[in-house]
């Protein structure tokens, strides 16, 4: 009997059923390594956001130390992180190529401002933006293509997508294999794992946020500051009188 038969067929929170690692491989088997590393690649560059990659490492990693899936740890890491730079490498390719028309067009989705938004965070946060963007959905997914409008030099964006294609696929695949070894029983609670996981991959995101919303504010009082300190000096705004 199979080992995941007991798991529910689709998971709610998890959204539709291909996006349940149990369910692809209940389905496919053998084939679920492989469409596994087809959808790392996807959502690592082309423009196809809403995808389990996060959840899908984890996965490869548990069914390999579970013996659900029969593929040699070192060669599963090796193919993902792969799959996680090319896909980057595709999207950077794909934004560079046709950069200049969505640039100059202002579209309604890829707006000019986010190039120049994208270009100024590259500058703040230098290469670690390649690193942190990895780890937060949908970001991973834009990032890359964002950089390429925005003309990233390549050996720069290369180097530093692979750092970050390493981290992420390695260490979640073998987050995934060395807690099913540990833990066996973990494969009949994935989908609380998943959701653990989703919900850790989010914390960059929300932390770069409430950052800007406090640098915002102290923006905002320092040149609120600034203002009353400039009327104070200006002729005929003395308030002895």
């Amino acid at each position: 009997m199979h080992a995941l038969a007991a798991l529910p067929a689709a998971v709610p929170a998890l959204g539709p059923k291909w996006m349940d690692p149990a369910y692809l491989l209940d389905q496919y088997g053998g084939a679920f390594f492989w469409i596994a590393i087809a959808i790392v690649f996807i959502e690592c560059g082309l423009l196809f956001p809403i995808l389990p990659g996060d959840s899908l490492l984890f996965a490869v990693g548990l069914f390999v130390a579970t013996g659900q899936v029969h593929v040699n740890l070192g060669v599963a890491i090796l193919a993902l992180c792969g799959a996680a730079f090319i896909g980057n490498v595709a999207g950077y390719e794909i934004g560079r190529a046709i950069g200049t028309p969505l640039y100059e067009r202002d579209g309604r989705v890829l707006k000019k401002k986010y190039f120049d938004q994208t270009t100024d965070f590259f500058d703040q946060h230098g290469n670690k933006a390649l690193v942190i963007g990895r780890f937060v959905p949908i970001v991973r997914t834009f990032i890359t293509v964002v950089a390429g409008v925005s003309r990233m030099e390549r050996r720069r964006f290369f180097t530093w997508s692979a750092v970050g294609a390493v981290l992420w696929a390695a260490g979640l695949t073998l987050l995934g294999y060395f807690l099913g070894q540990a833990f066996p029983w973990i494969s009949d609670k994935l989908e609380i794992a998943i959701l653990l996981i989703v919900a850790v991959s989010v914390l960059p995101m929300v932390f770069e946020v409430v950052k800007h919303r406090r640098q915002a504010k102290a923006m905002a009082a320092e040149a609120g500051e600034a203002a009353g300190d400039l009327a104070d000096r200006t002729p005929g705004s003395d308030r002895r009188a």
